[in-house]
């Protein structure tokens, strides 16, 4: 797209607000798919600079919208691809209109949750990268599905509720800090791009919103040794479970009493702290030391 600036040369054209968009093709905002678009030339860039690393780098976005983050990641990767992930009839009715003579961009009616994300880095032959705007309301599961993925994975840079961020980013003894975060950061190193107010998206969500990126260990290995990670998992969802209690109550809630003392006796972590106190070396420790029996089901 070309246009004439007045003095002979062509510059590129911006790309088109989603505002313009949604009145090109009369469209509004969906509640039920959680729609909020983003308008804030200063946010795409941080998102997308924080994504390419290449020139034939290729990205999964997630919730692809009107196009506009799209477009623009398509244009820095001229040698790669962009599989843009849509479910809205309508936005992908917009993508396939607007990206239409974009090569490297291919439009996929794809349910986030179900895509398979191994699937597109072995139609790679190699890693690739994760970016998206993620509904808040399926945030989470889209969260351990990266981390799940990690293992071809390059990076994933994606927008999430600002009070999500904080509870991934958390240090321990925080109120922030919590299952979720431990969770992630057992698999994954968090780090935070930018910060978006509720005023760069149109219409304007009722929180804040924060770009993190991760980048999976090496090896796509855990930050200390898990055994048997479904148990871990249990651990820690019991260690944060009643807040108020102390580990050893929270703990015994789920497992047995004897086979608690045990594991606190053996690990030497004191009982009478909260769980919320264990950086996630020691709620690896309590596990390895607490038998797996009368563990339940882990949740995410």
């Amino acid at each position: 797209m070309t246009a004439g600036n007045g003095h002979g040369a062509a510059v590129r054209e911006p790309f088109p607000d989603a505002r313009v968009l949604l009145g090109r093709y009369g469209l509004r905002a969906k509640k039920s798919f959680g729609q909020n678009f983003l308008i804030s030339e200063r946010a795409f860039r941080a998102i997308v600079d924080a994504t390419v690393r290449a020139d034939d780098d290729w990205i999964v976005e997630i919730g692809a919208g009107l196009g506009t983050l799209t477009a623009r990641l398509a244009e820095r990767v001229p040698e790669g691809k962009v599989i843009a992930l849509e479910r809205d009839p309508d936005m992908l009715a917009v993508l396939r209109a607007e990206l239409a003579g974009v090569d490297n961009v291919d439009i996929e009616d794809a349910d986030a949750l179900r895509y398979d994300l191994r699937m597109a880095a072995k139609w790679r032959g190699d890693a690739i990268s994760v970016c998206g705007n993620l509904p808040y309301h399926i945030a989470a599961p889209l969260l351990f599905k990266i981390v799940e993925a990690r293992a071809h994975l390059r990076r994933a840079v994606v927008m999430i509720q600002k009070e999500m961020a904080d509870r991934l980013v958390a240090s321990p003894g925080t109120k922030e800090y919590g299952a979720l975060g431990v969770m992630i950061r057992t698999y994954v190193d968090v780090s935070t791009v930018a910060r978006v107010s509720a005023g760069s998206f149109a219409p304007p969500p009722k929180v804040d919103s924060t770009v993190v990126r991760f980048a999976p260990l090496p090896g796509a290995g855990t930050r200390v040794p898990i055994a048997d990670e479904a148990h871990y998992s249990a651990v820690v969802h019991a260690a944060f479970g009643q807040r108020r209690k102390t580990l050893r109550n929270a703990l015994r809630a789920v497992f047995d009493e004897a086979a608690v003392d045990a594991a606190l006796a053996a690990t030497k972590i004191d009982g009478v702290r909260r769980g919320e106190t264990l950086d996630i070396a020691e709620l690896a420790a309590v596990a390895a030391a607490l038998p797996a029996r009368a563990a339940p089901s882990p949740r995410a």
